[in-house]
């Protein structure tokens, strides 16, 4: 009864924080524009509680939302469960099909993680130090390719999975038009494996927006080295934000 009077509570603040403001929904459509336009398939692989879903239903796109989280994919059935332009795939994406082991943070569902190494790098990092995973469950995992293969080839896929984005791209053979991954400073690792992969599939420019800000950092898209060195530069405490790649 606790435990779910938890999930509970964790659900509601991501709600509260995601979904705050008329100004944060519109730097989100704002920025989604640039890659987005009315017909348009998008993915939305971490769904988490679906804001991005509601911009890109804004902006008028379909959207396949992946979520493993039962919590979370009961909340974006709740919200988004009779639209008939929303999809929700209640998985995890990886390099391939299979089971893993979801490690849940049930006071702050958004950082739930399939990544040991994401929590071994959470463990005594200055901000994050109050994260915890105490809850683990298995979870079926399919790739980006299979998602294609059911549903079509997306024109935008923004990934927020918490330290396994470079293992969900590695299952995509087939790019989009552009896409996004998130990046966290205490794993930059994985976002130098992040731009290598979207390099190798031919998105090779690249932008960033720091954080929750919704605006890119530069007017002038960069290449592959330059982002590794923006990435590599930053100070430890700007924490996350999401990296965006396109063709040239």
């Amino acid at each position: 009864m606790r435990e779910s009077l938890r999930t509970t509570r964790g659900v509601l603040r991501s709600l509260r924080t995601y979904y705050g403001g008329r100004a944060r929904r519109a730097a989100m459509d704002r920025l989604h524009r640039e890659f987005v336009r009315p017909g348009d398939l998008v993915f939305d692989v971490g769904a988490h509680v679906g804001d991005r879903i509601a911009s890109f239903r804004r902006l008028g796109a379909r959207v396949v939302a992946v979520e493993p989280q039962p919590a979370l994919v009961a909340t974006l059935r709740l919200l988004y469960g009779r639209d008939r332009n929303v999809a929700i795939e209640s998985v995890a994406l990886g390099a391939r099909e299979g089971e893993t082991t979801l490690r849940i943070n049930i006071d702050n569902p958004t950082v739930s993680t399939a990544s040991d190494d994401f929590v071994r790098a959470a463990d005594g990092a200055a901000g994050w130090e109050d994260q915890r995973w105490d809850r683990s469950m298995t979870v079926p995992v399919t790739t980006l390719d299979v998602l294609i293969t059911r549903h079509g080839l997306p024109a935008f896929v923004k990934i927020d999975v918490e330290g396994l984005e470079a293992d969900v791209l590695a299952g995509l053979g087939r790019p989009p038009a552009a896409l996004s991954f998130e990046f966290t400073t205490i794993q930059r690792a994985v976002a130098r494996r992040c731009i290598a992969r979207c390099a190798a599939l031919g998105l090779v420019a690249f932008n960033a927006a720091l954080g929750e800000s919704q605006t890119l950092i530069a007017d002038n898209w960069r290449d592959a080295d330059a982002m590794r060195a923006w990435l590599d530069a930053l100070p430890h405490d700007a924490n996350s934000g999401d990296i965006y790649a396109r063709p040239a």
